[in-house]
């Protein structure tokens, strides 16, 4: 690991450990917060999705017109285009959408590409970038995403009948689409000699663009789960649901509830475990501060017992009057009380020991011998 990584690395570490790791405790208690909220929403779908039948698409017209509110329903069918079906005049294909190479037909078109760099750590052993695959480079990513609609719609798997299908509303869902991979080609990039000049600075230089292609094609049997409602046409219209986490699958009902419930499963151990390790950084952070500022208490109360005691020697110093032959030699204003380590010397007041003492050179301003420490004598 180069050492600007290694600093950056320790720097973070710090940050991460601050407070006797409070902020890591904060950081693990958020991930547990948001796991058990990813939990319940998961639960709940499980829930709700195990009480639901599969609808037939037929029978989407008669749901929506008994029900005043959005049910929730899950509904099989084959992806088709909605054009074919509101005008069946027109050639078979017009209104899909075709992949680059015009291999494939589809309603939705996603297209991603992914410029790849690769970072040498250069002759004069410089590098930016902190994941370090192999030691000797590292492999960084740009990505290019872009999405083509057609609007479609859900029919009969067994067979279309007109009049029998269901809108499906893309608009605000935010969840994955059940896409198929048609296209994958890695497109290597000529080297110049200005990424020549880059690998020498440890400069990350791009080697090849990665391009992919995913669709869904019409006659595809998918599962829609979501919340019917009533389009401009009158017809049944099914859009995502925020409180469920999917909305369009490649699995069947059975499929599904087996895999929610595996992931419901995984996201209760996984809060468990992040709650307990938060709890536990966070109460040993809140021991370690606690204790701190116990001490800390302690010792400005020790300070200001000090401070004081030496205010109320000094003010009744100055009060009393102090016989010449007792009188400090530093300053002749206060009694002697401090005796110097190891010659014995009485000559000092408390205050000007301590000055004394601090010096890099300590020693006694009678007989110049080194102090190796004072001691406070008192009247009896």
């Amino acid at each position: 690991m180069e050492s600007n990584e290694e600093e950056l690395c320790a720097a973070l570490t710090r940050v991460a450990l601050a407070g006797d790791g409070v902020v890591l405790g904060l950081g693990m208690a958020v991930l547990a917060i948001r796991t058990w909220l990813r939990f319940y929403l998961h639960s709940r779908a499980l829930y709700q999705l195990e009480d639901t039948r599969v609808s037939r698409i037929a029978d989407l017209r008669d749901l929506i017109s008994k029900q005043e509110s959005k049910p929730l329903v899950i509904v099989r069918g084959k992806v088709n285009s909605k054009l074919l079906i509101d005008s069946q005049w027109r050639r078979k294909g017009d209104d899909l959408l075709t992949t680059h190479n015009g291999a494939n037909k589809a309603v939705i078109v996603q297209r991603t590409q992914t410029c790849l760099y690769n970072e040498w750590r250069g002759l004069l052993g410089w590098s930016s970038d902190l994941r370090g695959l192999l030691g000797w480079g590292s492999l960084k990513e740009q990505v290019t995403v872009s999405i083509q609609k057609v609007p479609f719609v859900l029919v009969e798997s067994q067979g279309f009948h007109r009049g029998a299908f269901v809108h499906v509303d893309l608009d605000e869902s935010k969840h994955t689409l059940p896409l198929t991979t048609v296209y994958h080609q890695l497109h290597p990039v000529q080297a110049s000699p200005y990424t020549f000049l880059q690998a020498i600075f440890g400069r990350g230089y791009p080697v090849g663009l990665l391009d992919e292609e995913k669709v869904l094609s019409p006659g595809k049997d998918i599962t829609a789960v979501g919340l019917l409602d009533r389009a401009v046409d009158s017809q049944p219209v099914i859009k995502s649901s925020k409180q469920l986490p999917l909305f369009l699958t490649e699995l069947t009902k059975e499929q599904l509830m087996v895999n929610l419930a595996m992931h419901t499963r995984v996201l209760l151990w996984t809060g468990i475990l992040f709650s307990t390790c938060a709890v536990g950084v966070l109460g040993y952070a809140f021991f370690r501060n606690w204790r701190r500022y116990k001490e800390w208490k302690l010792e400005r109360e020790r300070r200001r017992e000090q401070e004081r005691r030496l205010s109320v020697e000094r003010s009744e110093e100055e009060v009393t009057d102090v016989p010449d032959g007792e009188l400090c030699v530093i300053c002749l204003l206060r009694r002697r009380r401090t005796a110097f380590l190891h010659c014995g010397h009485l000559v000092c007041c408390v205050h000007c020991a301590q000055r004394v003492e601090q010096e890099s050179h300590a020693r006694c301003p009678v007989c110049r011998q080194d102090v190796n420490g004072i001691v406070r004598i008192y009247d009896s």
